[in-house]
């Protein structure tokens, strides 16, 4: 075999691997009835808001208030995120809304 058939290959294998571990070692760590270490279920709770977070200010970081149109497409977008995801609780929803009107505005409205 050629080395250019190999290293996809091998790519391939250590990330099917990889994913693998990932899905397998919490069952692993975890299951059968095992207590859940106090650590890990505060990080389960406290984690997902705080990537929320991380994900807005990134988002929002290149705004700007003093050229047009005044950040008025990402804050619309950020308030319909935030009023759907409290009406329905839907992941799906919320981000493909948000994100859909966002290319509304950016498109057709503010143009």
């Amino acid at each position: 075999m050629s080395l250019d058939f190999l290293i996809p290959l091998y790519v391939i294998l250590v990330v099917a691997a990889a994913t693998f571990l990932t899905r397998f070692l919490p069952f692993a760590l975890f299951g059968g009835g095992k207590e859940v270490p106090a650590l890990v279920k505060s990080l389960g709770d406290l984690l997902p808001p705080a990537v929320i977070a991380i994900l807005v200010v990134y988002c929002l970081k290149g705004v700007s208030l003093m050229v047009a149109p005044h950040g008025f497409p990402e804050f619309i977008s950020v308030g319909i995120v935030a009023l759907l995801h409290i009406w329905k609780r839907n992941n799906l929803l919320s981000i493909g809304g948000g994100t859909l009107l966002y290319m509304v505005l950016v498109q057709m409205v503010f143009v």
